[in-house]
């Protein structure tokens, strides 16, 4: 028997008939590049109908975050030979018309969306970093500095104050709030299972 002590990664610690540790960590980067595609589309379509309010400015220093996010993702995709989800066309008008339909409920409905998809992100995030061992060090240290980003997002969304009149236009008095942030929350997780895997 082998003494030798264990040098796996260790996302090698897998149950029978999971993938091998190489596949996990491509689908990290595959999922990775869709949901920040998918943040990116969102926040055009925010942009596209309250661009010049003032909500805009907040809603544009978040969607500049996520492109730096998605530009990294990218160019990973590239350096290691990721296959990109099959769904992208998909995420790309799915992702800009949330942002559009949220919008257009108004600016408290945006940062719910915000808050919503953050929320899972930051989840999801966690979850991955957890799983990544320091032979993914790289990898974990975006993933972790990405999260933050996402939490800080998750916050601005629930404590923006817009304007000059100090209206406060924060996710939580959303009158729909509990409903749009399940539905948001559901369709971002179908999305993160599905981009893992097509």
């Amino acid at each position: 028997m082998d003494n030798d002590p264990d040098t796996s990664p260790k996302i090698a610690q897998r149950l029978h008939g999971d993938p091998d540790p190489q596949t996990q960590v491509e689908r990290m980067i595959r999922v990775d590049h869709a949901g920040e595609y998918g943040a990116a589309r969102i926040y055009e379509g925010q942009l596209a109908v309250l661009g010049n309010r003032p909500v805009g400015d907040a809603i544009r220093a978040m969607a500049e975050q996520e492109q730096r996010h998605l530009d990294t993702f990218d160019r990973m995709v590239v350096d290691r030979r990721v296959r990109p989800t099959a769904l992208s066309p998909v995420w790309h008008v799915a992702g800009y018309a949330l942002g559009v339909a949220t919008a257009v409920m108004g600016e408290r409905a945006a940062m719910a969306c915000t808050v919503a998809v953050e929320e899972v992100i930051e989840e999801h995030y966690a979850r991955q970093s957890e799983q990544l061992g320091d032979d993914e060090a790289e990898l974990r240290d975006v993933i972790d500095e990405f999260r933050r980003d996402e939490i800080e997002h998750k916050t601005i969304g629930l404590d923006h104050i817009a304007g000059d009149n100090n209206v406060d236009v924060g996710a939580e008095p959303a009158g729909a709030y509990p409903a749009l942030s399940q539905a948001i929350k559901s369709g971002s997780r179908l999305a993160i299972w599905l981009s893992t895997r097509v």
